[in-house]
């Protein structure tokens, strides 16, 4: 290696609709910067093709002469792009996934977070609950959804096929599933959105169709993105430290790096359910 260089890191980021405006990614993005900084450390950003991941790794990201180590900022559940890194002996670290395999990894606690939105919504009364699950297949969106069964699962509340309905993170297919849920003849009194941006597109059919959030409509998110400033009103949300995750991938990679770290490393952050004006009783318990 090139004494003279400064150490390198790749941040792979997989592309998908508005990836210029994408809270995760900028967030992801925030925190490996400030890590780099204080590191003295240069980042790359690779970003990649979502469905095509034969082109996420090219042979000059695995040249040990100009890369370090390479941070994914997520695999959606392509754990063979991964083992390829390794194998070539690149350091690696992947965020926003918890693997089994010893393969190095930070992880939001998604399932719990989740399940503790569907009990709120519970323990206010809502028995028909439904929800907009994230794209299937990233593992935020996969246990995400799990959390939302398992919280009904538990009260012994049945799972309706017609409440659970596929946003995929994205703007239009949100608002599709939002379309279909209060559609339905007897529509949900709450809804579960997977991310903030999904619960906006529901809340904004919902004003569409006169019905009032909370009274008519209890809407729940996840992310606690800037973008809800602009709600009429405001959502309850979960709050995920993706600054925090994207700084320690880039500081535990260091250590990676330099042989400092015991491997494999594995990290599991907690979020933080915040309730606020867009969740309430169902209006036959009020």
């Amino acid at each position: 290696m090139n004494k003279k260089r400064k150490q390198t890191f790749v941040l792979v980021v997989p592309t998908f609709e508005d990836i210029f405006h994408s809270f995760y990614a900028g967030e992801i993005i925030k925190g490996v910067s400030l890590a780099a900084s204080r590191l003295k450390t240069d980042i790359l950003i690779h970003l990649t093709s979502r469905h095509d991941h034969r082109g996420w790794l090219d042979s000059s990201l695995l040249d040990h002469r100009y890369v370090d180590g390479i941070i994914f900022a997520d695999i959606d559940n392509d754990v063979h792009v991964v083992k390829k890194a390794i194998r070539a002996g690149m350091p690696c670290m992947v965020l926003n996934n918890m693997l089994e395999e010893p393969i190095n990894c930070i992880s939001i606690n998604n399932k719990q977070a989740a399940l503790e939105v569907v009990e709120s919504f519970i323990k206010l009364g809502h028995r028909r609950i439904a929800t907009i699950a994230g794209d299937q297949t990233t593992q935020a969106g996969l246990l995400r959804l799990e959390g939302y069964q398992e919280a009904l699962k538990s009260q012994e509340i049945p799972l309706q096929k017609d409440f659970v309905t596929y946003g995929g993170f994205l703007r239009t297919p949100a608002r599709e599933s939002a379309m279909k849920l209060l559609a339905l003849k007897e529509p949900p009194t709450a809804v579960f959105a997977a991310s903030d941006v999904m619960a906006m597109e529901l809340m904004d059919v919902a004003k569409s169709k006169k019905l009032r959030i909370p009274q008519d409509l209890s809407v729940a998110g996840f992310d606690d993105n800037p973008l809800n400033v602009h709600c009429s009103v405001s959502l309850t949300t979960v709050r995920q430290p993706l600054v925090e995750m994207g700084r320690l991938g880039a500081e535990h990679l260091n250590e990676i790096a330099k042989g400092k770290a015991r491997l494999p490393v594995k990290v599991t952050l907690e979020a933080k359910f915040i309730r606020r004006d867009s969740v309430s009783p169902p209006a036959h318990v009020m």
